[in-house]
Parts: C-alpha cells; structure tokens; sequence
C-alpha cells in the first residue's frame, strides 16, 4: 500500500480555488490536501467548487508554515511557471508523477502549489527535490491552480495504475532531515572559511539546489552529517 501523496496550497488567494483543487484531488484518488496560509477561509463558495469532494475539504489541515506541511515528507516537488536554470532539476508533469508513485510506499510525498499571483518563492523552491513544469502552449503559459492541480493528479493516477515505476529500496529522507543537512553543511562552510559574508547567499543557494538533485536517502544523510560533525571536530572554534 503506498503512502499519501499530499497536495500543498501554499498562499491560496481564493477560496474557489480550494474547493475546485479538492474536487480535482477526489477525481484522481488523492484525499491529503494541506493549506499553508491561506488567505481566505473554505467557506460557501470553496464547498460549491469542490461539489462531491466536500469530505476532501473538509479533512485539509491548515498549518502556519511550510514545515509543518512537509517535514516528515520524503519526496517534495514544488510547481513552477516560469523557466529555471540549470542548477534545478525540472522534471515535467508525467516524469514527476512516475517518481512520486515510486517513492511513496515508504514515507508520505508532497507537491507544492504556490498562490495564483506568484507561484511559490525561492526560498519554498529550495526545500523541494525537483521542479514541476507543465509544458503549456508557448506565450500563454499561466494555469489556473485547480487546472494545474488536476493536470498532476491525472499523473499520478496514471502512474500508479500503470505501475510503471518500482518502490524506492531505500526510504528517501525527510524534508526536516535535508534542511538539517543543509544547514550543517552550512555551518562547517562557515567555519571553514569557504563560506564568508560575501559568498554566502549565493553558494548557500547552489548547495541547497546540488542536495536536492542528489535526491539521498536517511541512510546517506547519516553518512554525510558523521562526516561533517568530524569535519567540525578538527576546525578551530568560530570567531
């Protein structure tokens, strides 16, 4: 049995959309809807766009930050409209959904939707695995959040129906285990001296993106943080 996929509203606008995404969500199977600040409450008129997925609605957690959303998630993807470089790894709807089917039998997997206005912000981006692109018609390129939702809800539940990718051996870590990892790595940069004042939002960004795409599990995370917690042993106490 695999775990949920959950869909994450991030600074959802307009109440419509949240019922709307509810309904595409029961469409294709997938019951976990989680909201991260939404601005406006699921009142009348989410409940008349979700129609019959009312129970969906109903079940969606809200939460304050986007840790509580998706710190004990293994895979997180984050959608985006707008072309990246190549220092993302952007995956397209169908090749996303394959890997999120694959990677849930042992820990739950989330995909990021950011507000209609602005879409998700860098600093959300940074805490997902890989970049979902919906390859729409070139000069019109912007969906609205439900339709998108459905676009890879649909994937999803071809993935899983076709069975076309194989269990994780291994589970991948958590986002709470990789923003860890991340900030370790940080530190003993810091300490080093290869990170400084005027590098440091810049290389900080790129090894949070080289992390992601190296995609590794709790195991590999383990090995990486012992190996940086001998690093720290060795380097002299910070100024």
């Amino acid at each position: 049995m695999t775990s949920a996929i959950r869909i994450v509203l991030v600074d959802t606008q307009h109440p419509g959309n949240l019922g709307a995404s509810a309904r595409a969500m029961k469409n294709m199977g997938l019951e976990s809807l989680l909201l991260v600040r939404p601005r406006s409450p699921a009142g009348p008129e989410a409940s008349a766009r979700a129609a019959g997925a009312a129970d969906v609605l109903a079940r969606a957690r809200i939460v304050a930050t986007l840790d509580e959303a998706i710190g004990d998630c293994g895979p997180v993807f984050g959608t985006t409209a707008r072309p990246r470089s190549a220092n993302w790894r952007v995956l397209d709807a169908r090749e996303a959904a394959a890997e999120l089917a694959a990677a849930t039998a042992a820990r739950p997997a989330a995909v990021l939707f950011g507000g209609e206005r602005n879409g998700l912000a860098n600093h959300e981006l940074e805490r997902c695995q890989a970049l979902i692109r919906i390859p729409c018609a070139a000069g019109y390129e912007s969906m609205n959040l439900a339709q998108a939702v459905q676009v890879i809800a649909y994937e999803i539940r071809m993935a899983r129906l076709g069975g076309a990718a194989e269990a994780a051996a291994l589970p991948p870590a958590t986002a709470d285990e990789m923003r860890a990892l991340n900030g370790h790595l940080e530190r003993v940069m810091a300490r080093s001296g290869f990170m400084h004042p005027g590098n440091a939002a810049q290389l900080g960004a790129r090894v949070r993106r080289l992390i992601a795409r190296a995609a590794p599990d709790d195991g590999e995370v383990r090995i990486l943080r012992g190996w940086l917690a001998a690093l720290e042993r060795g380097l002299r106490p910070a100024e």
